[in-house]
């Protein structure tokens, strides 16, 4: 509809239907309707069979959401019943054995719950990795070594020794790298490599970057970010996202053009990466969120990793918009269990451009000590 008014009308209309439309905001009738939108937004929110009847019969706002997670449950679920080569099961359960190789005291027997399901999980995929994303020699061996470990501590236990029986049947990994056992290990403490001061000074120099030097940006140092990234805390280690990196000119012009906040600045983006989540890594609803929480903390080290090598980002704001879902799942050919948690735009900084000040909350609003609680 835009497109075509734009198309219909002069720019000097369009500039005046624009001044139109913001004086009438300021009008007596839009603040008497906007009090009226409170009021109906305070009675819903009252009580949760109000505010789920309100979004499912006045609010369409969550449907792409819902759908979304419903899909990622359909095929993480479908996935164990044909062939139990889920992946992001591998990755979790893997996990919590080495938390519970991590306890003190470690019980003499745990994960009697789930450790068969983990190792024919492991045995699928070692079996055949190419049917999944996990063909890295890094984390099957992970897996077998977190495996081995715990087979070698734990107590005799009919369950976990007909596990052990089935494990031992399981191929290693044909690769093995030098890094040595991927077990629980204790960290070296005396080791300082980065001073606090001079973290601070790295979190000073990241700004937003907008205006850059237009030279291509080396994959190598991309990838040497990602993989730092890669080394964010991330929930059970399931590391439920992917950067998708555009450096090719045409297609950064298409991808720029999805997030808002672009316009003025795009036409000079060296890469654009898209940062998307995958809900098929869940099997329950609750955590429909680790997405954007994962993703973001992997944003912030991939920015800050990027400052090191001389380059710089600006995150760009991607708000919950149906039409610019639609159009984002369209353009990077996303599933439908696949939603963008942010762009970056990344590449050496134009040294004569200037960036914004941003200054940011005082401490004692952002943080409290030991604000007052109820016990449950």
């Amino acid at each position: 509809m835009k497109a075509l008014v734009k198309n219909m009308l002069s720019k000097s209309q369009i500039d005046r239907l624009r001044d139109a439309r913001l004086l009438f905001r300021d009008s007596g009738a839009v603040r008497l309707a906007t009090s009226a939108q409170t009021s109906g937004l305070r009675i819903a929110s009252s009580a949760k069979p109000l505010a789920t009847a309100y979004y499912s019969l006045l609010s369409r706002q969550f449907q792409r959401e819902e759908r979304a997670v419903l899909l990622g449950l359909a095929k993480y679920h479908a996935e164990l019943q044909e062939d139990d080569a889920n992946v992001f099961l591998m990755r979790r359960n893997i996990h919590r054995l080495e938390k519970g190789l991590s306890m003190r005291p470690r019980r003499p027997v745990f994960a009697k719950d789930y450790i068969l399901e983990t190792v024919n999980v492991y045995r699928k995929v070692v079996d055949a990795p190419e049917r999944s994303a996990e063909s890295s020699a890094d984390s099957l061996h992970w897996a077998f070594d977190v495996l081995s470990e715990y087979f070698r501590v734990v107590a005799e236990d009919p369950v976990l020794d007909h596990a052990r029986k089935v494990f031992d049947k399981c191929p290693a990994p044909t690769e093995r790298s030098a890094a040595g056992d991927r077990i629980p290990y204790k960290r070296n403490l005396d080791e300082h490599p980065v001073s606090f001061e001079q973290l601070e000074q790295l979190a000073i120099k990241r700004r937003s970057v907008r205006w850059f030097e237009q030279k291509p940006v080396p994959r190598e140092l991309l990838d040497k970010a990602f993989g730092l990234a890669g080394l964010s805390p991330s929930a059970c280690n399931r590391q439920p996202f992917r950067f998708l990196v555009f450096d090719d000119p045409e297609m950064i012009a298409t991808v720029s053009s999805l997030p808002g906040g672009t316009i003025g600045w795009k036409h000079q983006i060296p890469v654009m990466i898209a940062i998307v989540g995958s809900l098929d890594a869940f099997y329950s609803e609750k955590d429909r969120h680790v997405i954007y929480i994962d993703g973001g903390l992997a944003a912030m080290s991939f920015s800050y990793a990027l400052e090191t090598l001389g380059l710089s980002s600006c995150i760009c704001n991607w708000p919950d918009i149906e039409s610019h879902e639609r159009r984002a799942e369209k353009v990077l050919g996303l599933k439908g269990y696949e939603r963008p948690v942010m762009f970056m735009a990344v590449g050496y900084p134009d040294p004569d451009a200037m960036v914004a000040y941003s200054q940011k909350r005082p401490l004692e609003v952002m943080r409290t000590y030991n604000p007052p609680i109820k016990k449950p």
